[in-house]
Formats: structure tokens, sequence, C-alpha cells
């Protein structure tokens, strides 16, 4: 069951749209945007790679906003259906109604729909993909009997983690050969330092020991991390800092406690923060 339906011709996975006050803030890391517009341009669908908190979803916001594309961004989950993506018949007033969910609403208004950590969801969604992956660019709704072109503008883009998938969970290379691929990954030290002043609005100064700290806890090899020191986390650190709260405290907190819960491990992260803070 999907977790919001409404009757507004939406129905599925809860979505978020750009409806930012401000434009979000993204630094390009290569060619990411220049190739995300082409794709966009030449009706192709993009396959983002990347560890978890290196942007991805900011980018395709970013990405979004620049190209005047409206977003919907659907986070999969072990219990996501095609039915979830598409759509399905609700009672309405003592009446049966079908009800569009965020991919087909995508297709008919021409939006870019995001699917984040696609390899969580059931194995149908892919399969309701394919068509719209390929020249024919095609939506079929089996339950109402439409065949749906997609509108202008219309972009399918899909993202996961590679390091952190198994055999379980990944996606096959048919599936992957129908998309341009994207890789990811953690800005350089520099452009994360900007990145995360930025983002927090700390000053580069009090920011550089946490980059150094991020670069020290992703060269670990004898710490066993199921995800590497984040971006996303170092931001969370840096407002906390800039909020008031000790550096040490909120590397604790922002940094430490959601990388791990291992006691041995966490000792060795804060051998790390020490080397970094003196």
């Amino acid at each position: 069951m999907a977790q919001v339906a409404t009757l507004n011709r939406s129905a599925g996975p809860r979505s978020e749209k750009t409806t930012s006050a401000r434009p979000s803030f993204y630094v390009p890391q290569a060619e990411e945007c220049r190739l995300f517009e082409v794709a966009h341009a030449e009706r192709l669908a993009v396959l983002l790679k990347g560890p978890t908190g290196c942007g991805k979803t900011r980018f395709v916001t970013h990405m979004a906003e620049r190209l005047g594309r409206h977003l919907t961004t659907v986070s999969c989950h072990d219990d996501l259906t095609a039915a979830d993506l598409t759509g399905r018949y609700l009672l309405k007033g003592g009446e049966t109604v079908w009800v569009d969910g965020p991919l087909t609403r995508s297709v008919r208004e021409g939006g870019i729909c995001y699917l984040d950590e696609v390899v969580e969801a059931r194995k149908d969604v892919t399969v309701v993909l394919h068509p719209l992956t390929d020249d024919r660019r095609m939506l079929p709704l089996e339950r109402t009997g439409e065949l749906l072109e997609a509108a202008p503008g219309f972009m399918l883009v899909v993202s996961y983690n590679p390091g952190y998938q198994n055999l379980l969970k990944s996606l096959k290379p048919s599936t992957r050969q129908r998309f341009i691929a994207i890789e990811l990954d953690f800005p350089e030290p520099d452009l994360e330092l900007h990145i995360v002043a930025t983002e927090s609005g700390l000053d580069e100064q009090t920011v550089r020991p946490l980059i150094n700290l991020a670069t020290r806890i992703r060269a670990l090899e004898k710490i066993d991390l199921e995800e590497a020191c984040s971006t996303r986390l170092l931001v969370y650190a840096a407002t906390l800092i800039r909020a008031g709260i000790a550096p040490r405290t909120a590397v604790e907190h922002a940094v430490i406690e959601p990388l791990s819960d291992d006691a041995d491990v966490k000792a060795g992260l804060r051998d790390l923060v020490r080397a970094s803070f003196g």
C-alpha cells in the first residue's frame, strides 16, 4: 500500500516538488550538468550511481530547476509496487475512480520523475519502466487500457548506491543498459569545504577539521562501516557548530552516532576526531 494517496489524480508514494523559495545549491564536480541537459534534450533516461549523501538528490533537484521542469521524487522501498507508481482505482463518493500515480502524472505532464534507490523497489517496478526508457517512451496502463505516450519534456531518472547493494538488490544488466549512467562521488576536499561552508553558514576555517575528518574516515580499511561519512553528515555537524554546539559534541551526534552502533567502531572514530580537531 502506498504511503500517501490523494484524489487529485495522484496516488502512490509521497512525492516532493521543486517548490523551494530559494534555488537549490549545487556545485558541479565534472560535466554531470551538461550530460543531464543533453540527456533531457535527447529524451534519454538517466541512471545516477554514487554513495549515500554524495548529492544525487540535490543534483536532480538542481537540474529540474535549471531546466524548468516539474520534479516528482519517489523514495523507493521494499513494498513499492508498480501500481504505486502508475496508479490504481479508489473508492470516492460511492464510485470507483482511477487515480494516477506519480510516474503516470509525470508522463502526462512532461515532468521529471526521480526514483531514488530504485533497487529497493519490488522487481515488477523495473518492468513498468522499460517502455519509458527506449524510443517508444510509452507507459502501458493495463487496468485502464491506456497506452500513454510521454509528453514533451518527460524524463526518467533513477539512482542507487552500487557500493551498498548485494546480489539480491541490483539492477539487471538489461535494465542498466536502458540508461545513460552518471557516477557521482564525494567532492574533492577543497570543493567539499566550499559546499559544507556554504550550506551550513559556518566559516571555512572552522569547517576544515570536518573535511579532514571525513577524508580520514573514508580512507579507513580496518574499521567496518556500512556507509562512508557523507557530505550531508558534514553539513549537519557544521550546522550544529554554527548554532553554538561544541565541535566534538557536534561531530559525536552528527557523524559518529549516525555511522555506527558498534562501541569499538565508535571508539576508533573518536580517535580520528581527536586527530582531526587536536
